[in-house]
């Protein structure tokens, strides 16, 4: 996956988030924003107030999809 990603070029729409160790910890991961590109279906789980229960896992690159296609977390 490192191959086909690069530095952000411009804004990045995660500048500023934060991402928690584990479940249950005051410590943030230290995060590498990348050029928002690539499309990757992930793992995730979170809880009610919307935090992350554990790290999202990558599941696989989605070719087929391009970014504008998939919806913000958001949405």
């Amino acid at each position: 996956m490192a191959d086909q990603l690069g530095p952000p070029q411009g804004a990045h729409p995660w500048t500023g988030w934060t991402f928690s160790a584990r479940w249950g910890t005051q410590r943030t991961l230290d995060a590498v924003l990348v050029q928002p590109d690539v499309v990757m279906e992930v793992d995730v789980a979170r809880d009610s107030a919307g935090r992350w229960r554990h790290p999202a896992r990558p599941h696989r690159v989605h070719t087929d999809a391009d970014v504008p296609q998939v919806p913000l977390f958001a949405e």
